[in-house]
């Protein structure tokens, strides 16, 4: 339990880091690639207004910053559905904050592995 409350603890901190510092269309990147690395596929299920509540940002900067995503062939996106084409590229767009709460993700918390199944 200490383990997940110190890798939350940084996610939160980090977060408050990055939407401080870095452009709405880093903070998109960071946040799409975060719940990627516990789900098993490459598809997410949320609105653009759901996105810009969670980054507190407005839904017309959100929707702004993923039709580049789009546009460069990162994403794919329609209505309430986001597939990420390109993770590589997702993650070279991103901040380093997205780097920061991974890496302290798998030092803490080892047996998870990237599709979100217990080792």
């Amino acid at each position: 339990m200490l383990r997940y409350s110190q890798v939350l603890i940084t996610q939160m901190a980090q977060t408050a880091v990055c939407n401080r510092h870095h452009t709405i269309d880093q903070q998109l990147c960071r946040w799409l690639l975060l719940p990627l690395d516990r789900l098993p596929g490459n598809e997410l299920l949320m609105t653009q207004e759901l996105i810009a509540n969670m980054l507190g940002a407005r839904r017309e900067g959100v929707t702004e910053a993923a039709v580049k995503l789009h546009k460069l062939g990162v994403i794919h996106y329609r209505h309430g559905h986001i597939t990420v084409l390109d993770r590589a590229a997702l993650k070279k767009l991103s901040c380093e904050c997205y780097s920061v709460v991974k890496q302290e993700s798998d030092r803490l918390l080892p047996w998870l592995a990237p599709s979100g199944k217990v080792l």
